[in-house]
């Protein structure tokens, strides 16, 4: 029997989430219950929800996620199949330039500084992880370009590993319109701890992509939404408040 390790940060967290390197908020009982319910909704409706960034290795989603940064996840995918043909393994990104990179991604924003970021980060899964992506979040945060999102997106989508939830500008808008945070200025940061102590810890990676696809595909950030989804008219307490958080 493998004895998951304490992690003095989160020694007072709950049971099961005590590896855990930071303190998760208090939530009551009723509160996880009524989270139970609405993840319960969300697989409902979509129990085939994914990670909509193409990628056949952990490598390669390591380099569509940097590349979705203010990028959509559609923009990402037409420019990675020819990246990933002229680029098979993180030694081939680790051996060309930056420019090389740059002629393949140049329809995504902030293509230069994005291609600098893979070229780096290729270059250290080779020299230091002995050219395999890590499966950690120490490890992966060393690498150029990846944050605790990103991180947690490779982890929950390669390895099927749970260390935290993916907060997007999906999951932070419905964080908020589902009533699961206290308001729309509240920062990733603070609303993952949330949905981390709200939600079972087996259902995290998953959950992030069934907020995604509720949030791309029926409560959307359009001012003309009609939030009339069956999860949107059961729990969604804030859908007819506006979001625009710079006015809120």
């Amino acid at each position: 029997m493998t004895v998951t390790p304490v992690h003095p940060k989160g020694k007072d967290n709950p049971r099961g989430l005590r590896d855990i390197p930071f303190a998760l908020p208090a939530v009551t009982k009723n509160e996880k219950a009524r989270a139970r319910r609405i993840g319960d909704a969300l697989e409902e409706h979509y129990p085939d929800a994914f990670c909509e960034l193409t990628h056949r290795n952990p490598h390669e989603l390591v380099i569509a996620t940097i590349l979705s940064a203010q990028s959509t996840d559609a923009g990402v995918n037409k420019a990675t199949p020819a990246l990933f043909e002229a680029f098979e393994t993180p030694a081939d990104f680790a051996g060309a330039s930056p420019e090389a990179i740059e002629a393949y991604i140049k329809s995504i924003g902030l293509f230069r500084s994005k291609a600098k970021s893979i070229h780096t980060a290729m270059t250290t899964v080779v020299e230091d992880f002995g050219g395999e992506v890590p499966a950690d979040m120490q490890s992966l945060l060393t690498l150029r370009g990846v944050a605790r999102k990103t991180a947690n997106v490779v982890l929950g989508n390669a390895f099927g590993i749970n260390v935290g939830f993916v907060v997007d500008t999906h999951v932070q808008r419905l964080a908020w319109r589902l009533g699961l945070v206290e308001g729309p200025k509240e920062d990733t940061g603070k609303i993952e701890k949330r949905l981390m102590a709200l939600f079972p810890r087996d259902r995290w990676s998953r959950l992030g992509h069934q907020f995604v696809f509720h949030g791309r595909y029926a409560c959307t950030a359009r001012p003309n939404c009609v939030h009339d989804h069956p999860v949107c008219v059961s729990f969604g307490v804030n859908c007819d408040k506006p979001y625009n958080k710079s006015k809120l």
